[in-house]
């Protein structure tokens, strides 16, 4: 009786370590973000997934940085996780994928959900 309890708390406990790298392997589909500039980007709705190239020109506070391409700037959220412990400088050009949206005084801003250095 006391293998038996044995396994089934160890089943238990190794069961959820089995699953998570089945989620991690999703292949369905994802965001995709109609290339466009920042000038473009400023005017989707919010919500609207853009694909936009240029660099990160300044940090602001926080996850909040500047960005800037040859048609103007916009402030972008970047989550820690999406910087992938990469060094990325005013120097690198970069590709981001982020959602439009709108803070409480109505400023549009990104939300990265992915960044991309360009070679």
């Amino acid at each position: 009786m006391k293998g038996l309890r044995t396994t089934a708390f160890v089943s238990v406990i190794l069961l959820p370590l089995t699953i998570s790298p089945v989620a991690a392997q999703f292949t369905g589909p994802t965001p995709s973000g109609n290339v466009m500039t920042v000038e473009q980007a400023r005017s989707q709705p919010v919500d609207t997934y853009v694909l936009v190239t240029g660099s990160i020109v300044a940090h602001l506070r926080e996850e909040y940085y500047t960005f800037q391409d040859e048609t103007g700037d916009i402030r972008v959220e970047i989550p820690d996780n999406v910087w992938a412990g990469r060094p990325v400088g005013p120097e690198n050009k970069v590709q981001l994928l982020g959602e439009v949206d709108r803070n409480r005084s109505g400023t549009v801003y990104l939300w990265v959900k992915s960044l991309a250095i360009v070679e």
